[in-house]
């Protein structure tokens, strides 16, 4: 499929004559189909887009159709689609069902670790916050922060393979940092809601 998914973009590319950031008029399309069914993996696009436009154009052209496609998907599920998405993923959500635990207890913070880790389809994530209590707002900060880190950890995975003689130190060290200040940022989000929590306890006694 992925293969496939690769010729077919090619074909498009030589015949329509698309450079640089055309490219997404063809891979956006592309992204939807991938957040809906998810008949390939998203990483194709990521390395598609890299062999194209180069490793920091590539990244940014993956990041912009990765979250509008999760977007997209989760306002499908949320507001015109919900009943048949859930008829469609129900085995599949008791498989996940600690996972929609999570979203609905952590929220914004659960989307950004399922995007990052590859452990569930793009769909399901999408699907999962739209049934969940996370609101829209929430979850579309949610969704761009999150496709960015598994976008940019999906970059280095595909540019080591597209340009195997590239130096990607500063690409992965950056990425380590931005892990480190999205994991400070949660837990000082985590210590003042416990606070919080005791300060209302102390009140209520």
């Amino acid at each position: 499929m992925n293969e496939l998914i690769e010729h077919f973009t090619g074909w498009l590319l030589e015949i329509t004559g698309l450079t640089g950031f055309g490219i997404l008029l063809i891979t956006l399309p592309l992204a939807l189909i991938q957040g809906i069914v998810g008949v390939f993996p998203f990483a194709t696009l990521v390395m598609l887009h890299i062999s194209v436009l180069g490793v920091k154009e590539g990244l940014l052209a993956s990041w912009v159709a990765g979250s509008f496609a999760g977007m997209v998907v989760y306002l499908l599920c949320k507001f015109l689609f919900a009943d048949r998405f859930h008829r469609r993923w129900l085995s599949k959500l008791h498989k996940y069902e600690k996972w929609q635990k999570s979203l609905d207890r952590y929220g914004v913070w659960a989307v950004i670790f399922l995007r990052t880790i590859p452990i569930m389809p793009n769909n399901l994530i999408s699907f999962m916050s739209a049934i969940s209590n996370i609101k829209t707002r929430s979850y579309t900060w949610s969704n761009i922060v999150g496709n960015l880190s598994s976008i940019w950890l999906f970059g280095i995975l595909s540019a080591s393979i597209v340009f195997p003689g590239m130096d990607l130190r500063i690409l992965i060290l950056s990425y380590l940092v931005f892990l480190i200040v999205l994991l400070a940022l949660f837990f000082v989000r985590q210590r003042l809601l416990i606070k919080k929590d005791r300060g209302m306890s102390a009140q209520a006694k």
